[in-house]
């Protein structure tokens, strides 16, 4: 019996090459964004992911960032190949699997529906929202509204899946970062299936699958595999149909140690008499 799935990603270097926090601030001229975001990460003030989100609301070199600065960003973004025939294969379905395609994303929602203008539907997007001052006032940012970062994912995932009436383990999740690892979490919980699109310890490790590509369509090969329960041979016919070949597949399973002395002189010593 085919199924209806809800499958959700993230933005900022997952369809992306580009994060928008480094894109904006170079833009703007400010150099020191890297330094801010790893002081708000020390001490641990805002969530992973919202360091952006809680610099433009309370930062002062930020605060001036009006929506127009926001769209333009969003137009400056790079985005990994084949965004558009994803969302296409998707809304088309696979082997009669109906799919529902949404970008969940930390970064400001302009950003992203600048960046996916003509690609996903604005009411697909669900970014960091921000109210804005009237642009007799400058339309600079006035105030934080919403974060979709963390367990703000979560909410949106829940919020999506009960609009769709999907059940649980019918929510795929894709990601790449540690904004990402609350709802890659939820969603393992509810039987349902997460991909890593990078090989950051935090999310491979919760991960399913992981798929790292400069193209968006790899996202694709585990949903193929799992879901549709296609073979290497049909993914790559289905790939050829669609004027595209997959020139490099590798399937690597990385181990990831730490290992330590285990004595003063590096020696770990075995007694015979007690096995110890």
């Amino acid at each position: 019996m085919k199924k209806h799935y809800i499958l959700a990603s993230d933005f900022d270097q997952t369809l992306s090459f580009n994060d928008s926090g480094i894109v904006l601030s170079e833009m703007l001229g400010i150099t020191s964004f890297r330094e801010k975001v790893a002081g708000l990460s020390a001490l641990n003030l805002v969530q992973q992911g919202a360091e952006l989100a809680y610099l433009l609301a309370n930062d002062p070199e930020y605060r001036r960032v009006t929506r127009a600065d926001l769209l333009e960003v969003g137009r400056r973004v790079r985005l990994k190949r084949n965004v558009r025939l994803l969302t296409r294969m998707l809304a088309q379905g696979i082997d009669g699997h109906r799919f529902d395609f949404y970008v969940i994303s930390a970064a400001p929602e302009e950003v992203v529906l600048s960046a996916l203008d003509g690609i996903v539907p604005a009411d697909h997007v669900v970014g960091t929202r921000f109210r804005f001052k009237p642009e007799a006032e400058g339309g600079q940012i006035d105030s934080l509204v919403r974060v979709a970062a963390g367990y703000g994912k979560v909410a949106a995932v829940e919020e999506i899946r009960t609009r769709h009436v999907v059940p649980r383990d019918q929510v795929v999740y894709v990601g790449d970062g540690q904004s990402d690892i609350p709802v890659m979490l939820h969603v393992n919980r509810g039987d349902g299936f997460t991909i890593a699109a990078s090989e950051a310890r935090e999310v491979a490790h919760i991960a399913k699958r992981t798929v790292i590509s400069d193209d968006a369509l790899s996202v694709l090969v585990p949903v193929l595999e799992e879901i549709a329960g296609f073979g290497p041979s049909q993914i790559r016919a289905l790939f050829e149909d669609h004027g595209l070949v997959i020139q490099e597949w590798d399937r690597v399973r990385t181990d990831w140690l730490t290992i330590r002395d285990g004595a003063g002189d590096g020696v770990i010593r075995l007694d015979l008499a007690t096995g110890t």
